[in-house]
């Protein structure tokens, strides 16, 4: 009953079982070996991960699944190299920082997204769209809602065309000239949201790093000015065609829970840098909320501290009925697999309402 529960918790109804999600446990190949029975490592075919994958989601009962079909790629070539560092069992995603797409300053601030990006077809991208919904179902088992939408939404898409460097110096020279490009590149990332408007997908995955881990990098009237307006403007018809909106961004946005509820998305993916409690005190009864557990907590392995974050995590939001459980900074390999079970037992111990 996985998928009517996530649905009922995307829909604001007081479920029986708190509703979770996670992201990356299923490929902890150690991890997934140890609760499916299934022996799988970062080695063994592709077919057989994706099988072990799926068993894992169904043992473990994920009622939402997270993802997003439009990344770096649909940037074609406008993009600067940053570099990647190991997160794979095997470290596979390790690369070294290549070279800025935008060699200066003025070249960068320059740039007119809207001109330079590809235009799509619409007909295209709700295949896309809704292909990506299904496999996702599919990879899940078919009893999680799923989920697509983009990962480069607004800044998130700045970060990997000017690379973070470019972007603070372009910003700290002339704010409103970098805001109008933010609008330009909104007006290109419309195509997919009229998109989404127009496809069949019920639960649209919004992602953008507004914020560090700290907090804001630059000034918030910076970000009322032009973040927030054009957030607003993109979920504009997709919420009139009556979808839900989870919005995400690494961080702490705690500053602007606020801003981005009046944004109009429904749904808000919360790392433990934010502020659970305070989200649910202001906007618990009307909105989405997910996550807040952390991975750092479980890497310490302590199982003292482990449930105590389950029930920390738990006695803010089980009162709540559109609180979803998970660990929303990622289950990763290096996970010690004890902490990583003992962990979603503490959640099954404590999920019932």
């Amino acid at each position: 009953m996985s998928y009517e529960n996530g649905w009922a918790a995307l829909n604001l109804e007081m479920t029986k079982r708190v509703a979770m999600e996670e992201f990356d446990a299923d490929r902890h190949w150690s991890l997934v070996s140890a609760v499916t029975g299934i022996r799988v490592d970062e080695n063994s075919p592709p077919a057989l991960q994706r099988q072990a994958s799926t068993a894992f989601i169904k043992a473990w009962n994920y009622d939402l699944s997270l993802g997003a079909c439009i990344h770096v790629q649909d940037l074609g070539s406008i993009r600067t190299d940053m570099g990647h560092g190991v997160y794979e069992q095997g470290g596979s995603d390790l690369t070294a920082i290549g070279e800025p797409f935008f060699k200066t300053v003025e070249q960068a601030m320059a740039f007119d997204p809207l001109e330079s990006l590809p235009r799509l077809d619409k007909q295209a991208l709700i295949r896309r769209f809704q292909e990506a919904r299904d496999g996702t179902l599919a990879y899940c088992g078919g009893d999680t809602v799923p989920t697509t939408g983009t990962y480069i939404t607004l800044l998130t898409g700045f970060i990997y065309m000017f690379g973070w460097e470019m972007l603070l110096e372009v910003m700290g020279t002339d704010a409103d000239r970098f805001g109008d490009q933010l609008n330009r590149y909104r007006q290109w990332m419309q195509q997919y949201y009229d998109a989404l408007a127009e496809s069949d997908v019920q639960v649209i995955y919004s992602h953008d790093d507004i914020v560090w881990s700290a907090g804001a990098f630059c000034h918030p009237d910076f970000y009322r000015k032009y973040i927030f307006p054009n957030l607003k403007k993109l979920y504009e018809p997709v919420i009139a065609a009556g979808k839900k909106i989870i919005f995400l961004s690494d961080g702490d946005y705690t500053e602007f829970f606020d801003d981005l509820v009046a944004t109009g998305a429904h749904g808000f993916f919360m790392e433990p840098y934010c502020d659970l409690a305070l989200f649910a005190e202001k906007h618990g009864k009307n909105k989405v909320f997910i996550g807040n557990c952390d991975t750092r907590v479980l890497l310490k392995n302590d199982k003292a501290e482990i449930k105590a974050m389950v029930q920390r995590v738990m006695s803010i939001g089980k009162k709540h009925p559109g609180f979803i459980f998970g660990c929303t900074n990622m289950i990763p390999h290096n996970t010690p697999i004890d902490a990583a079970i003992y962990y979603h037992e503490c959640y099954l111990a404590s999920c019932t309402r």
